[in-house]
């Protein structure tokens, strides 16, 4: 079946089988940063944007995302980079495997809620898996990239 959809910017049609997972579609299209960690929607790992709200890729068919607009880590490097520095900062990211999913839900995060507690943070995280930290250095990283966003914003006014 032919299916359409922009992916990162860019309009992409391809003919795929009617079981083709989005994560399955997204790589083939060169978008390595979307990893199979559990095949069971329980990591995180592959998480993207389709139509800027977070999605779990390996649990979505490719038909059904269709038509809509689909965002990689890829998609988001200047956002990511940003962020990323503050991560690495803190030594959060042990092996990195679980690094853009959890991007992209903390990316997610920054858009939804201003001035998160840290327990919206940890519920907003919940769905990653990381098996390498203790999820605190990610905590500190996102507190300190919050807290130098906010006087970034007030320097500007």
């Amino acid at each position: 079946m032919l299916i359409t959809m922009t992916l990162n910017g860019k309009k992409v049609a391809d003919d795929v089988a009617a079981d083709t997972l989005l994560i399955d579609f997204v790589r083939n299209h060169g978008c390595l940063s979307v990893k199979r960690g559990c095949e069971t929607a329980n990591c995180g790992l592959c998480t993207v944007f389709m139509d800027e709200k977070p999605v779990l890729s390996c649990s979505v068919l490719a038909a059904r995302a269709s038509g809509h607009t689909i965002t990689t880590l890829e998609g988001l490097q200047g956002e990511a980079a940003e962020f990323g520095a503050f991560i690495a900062d803190q030594g959060a990211e042990q092996c990195g495997f679980c690094n853009p999913g959890f991007m992209m839900n903390a990316i997610a995060l920054f858009r939804e809620k201003q001035d998160p507690t840290d327990e919206e943070i940890k519920e907003y995280l919940a769905g990653n898996l990381c098996r390498c930290s203790g999820y605190e250095g990610q905590l500190r990283g996102i507190r300190a990239y919050l807290d130098w966003k906010k006087q970034r914003e007030e320097d500007a006014q």
